[in-house]
């Protein structure tokens, strides 16, 4: 499977992007579970379960590592956590679509990003197999579920006390505060008015606390 990711066209926004996959049948070229950050659609930070390591992906985030010794061992624990999450959510799916065999995919996307007016964007989405699973409306907040699936979920995480303000204030300012630090880190190769393109990525620790689906 892959997945399409809109990277940024010129130098209106800049955006912070995470992407995590997990798949029902590992194979030689394909991990149980990948593990992507992109900072305006350059990939920084890759985790796979083959590896059970975050590692850098540009030169840059080398120096972030240096001044920050501690920084990728906090990405490892971060990442081995969600792998340990997406793992169950995935056979949740399964279970809720009533699918035992098979090649099957459990995916979350979330980020933000920064205008150049000053003004902040957030989203987050899981996805089974393909399909939108749960979308987040940081507006309400609450969580939208387009598939009748969906629907414990939603309600679960919308009656926990403080679930979807935390995961807004995360979107909104945390966030954030991280993507103005990889540009402070990135700047010389981020920072740059060519327009990119459209580009394809195979398969992809969440800091903000979701319980299971």
């Amino acid at each position: 499977a892959r997945i399409t990711i809109p990277s940024q066209v010129g130098t209106s926004s800049h955006s912070l992007k995470y992407f995590y996959s997990s798949v029902s049948e590992p194979s030689q070229g394909l991990p149980q579970f990948v593990s992507l950050g992109l900072v305006d659609g350059e990939v920084f930070l890759h985790y796979d379960s083959n590896s059970r390591r975050a590692k850098p992906r540009v030169s840059w985030m080398e120096t972030l590592g240096k001044e920050d010794p501690q920084y990728w061992d906090r990405e490892t624990q971060r990442a081995r956590g969600q792998e340990e999450a997406s793992t169950t959510d995935l056979e949740t799916g399964r279970n809720r679509y009533n699918q035992s065999e098979g090649l099957h995919t459990w995916q979350l996307m979330y980020g933000c990003e920064l205008q150049t007016d000053g003004s902040k964007r957030g989203f987050a989405q899981y996805g089974y197999d393909g399909r939108t699973f749960l979308t987040f409306d940081k507006e309400t907040p609450a969580w939208v579920a387009p598939e009748p699936q969906a629907q414990i979920t939603k309600r679960r995480w919308d009656h926990i006390p403080g679930n979807n303000q935390g995961v807004k204030s995360y979107l909104e300012e945390t966030c954030i505060e991280g993507l103005e630090r990889y540009l402070s880190y990135g700047k010389e190769m981020l920072l740059r008015t060519e327009t990119k393109s459209l580009f394809q990525i195979d398969q992809c620790e969440i800091p903000f606390d979701l319980p299971s689906c």
